[in-house]
């Protein structure tokens, strides 16, 4: 196959053994994985490069690894990239049914949970998260520049793992 007058066979040593590879083969594989990615990334659902959930997050680390191994020239070069379309495009469909159901918005990205309501902390809900009072009182302080549960008015542990922190209205 040839592109602009290029080998592309060659230039890309498909066919080839991971160990078989030159600089610049593996290079010119980087530029193109590189590139093809970047696309593939921008017909997908932008929230997953925020890794809002777990559920963005697995995108990102399989869809790294993935495209990796197209790079490196342990896994078939074209399959790999289409692979990672298929991946996103599913991300983006799940993502879609999720804003269309709650229910399996639940199962795919999580709940949250309340662990602070009325400056009292709901310790079974803590429990539940892992959460230690320390944890809660760390996020307190980076989320609410407050120092004290009691100086909560509401604390959502969020699907993305953050606590969120409403203050008390001093009357």
């Amino acid at each position: 196959m040839t592109l602009l007058g290029l080998n592309v066979t060659t230039a890309l040593g498909l066919g080839l053994s991971a160990t078989d590879l030159t600089f610049t083969q593996i290079s010119l594989r980087a530029v193109v994985v590189f590139v093809i990615t970047l696309t593939i990334i921008r017909l997908g659902d932008r929230r997953f490069l925020s890794q809002k959930t777990a559920f963005d997050a697995v995108l990102g680390f399989i869809l790294a690894s993935m495209m990796a191994r197209a790079v490196n020239g342990t896994a078939a070069f074209f399959p790999t990239l289409g692979g990672g379309l298929v991946l996103v495009m599913l991300h983006r469909i799940f993502a879609y049914w999720s804003r269309r159901s709650h229910m399996f918005g639940i199962l795919i990205k999580g709940a949250s949970d309340v662990i602070i309501r009325d400056g009292r902390l709901d310790k079974a809900v803590a429990d539940r998260n892992r959460l230690s009072e320390h944890d809660i009182l760390e996020d307190l302080r980076l989320h609410g520049n407050i120092a004290s549960i009691e100086d909560a008015e509401l604390a959502v542990f969020e699907r993305n793992g953050q606590i969120s922190v409403v203050l008390r209205r001093v009357s």
